[in-house]
């Protein structure tokens, strides 16, 4: 396996908010059910979503969860 597990969970995470099946302002699953779907361990999906929320592709909300952002205006 050439890429890092949590380049993985990004992209597959990317490629669904793309392909339309996670839309602007879907709750993603919690860290607990994303370490179940991909196999695994929190710090993985840790970094995942550390670097979706660098591009700006997901916001996560205190005490409320993760969410797709809304697309910024073109």
């Amino acid at each position: 396996m050439s890429e890092a597990a949590y380049l993985q969970v990004a992209r597959d995470i990317r490629e669904q908010v793309s392909s339309g099946h996670l839309k602007p302002g879907d709750k993603l699953p919690s860290f607990a059910a994303l370490c179940e779907h991909y196999k695994v361990s929190n710090t993985v999906i840790r970094a995942a979503m550390l670097l979706l929320k660098a591009e700006k592709l997901i916001d996560g909300r205190q005490g409320k969860g993760v969410y797709v952002s809304d697309p910024l205006p073109k």
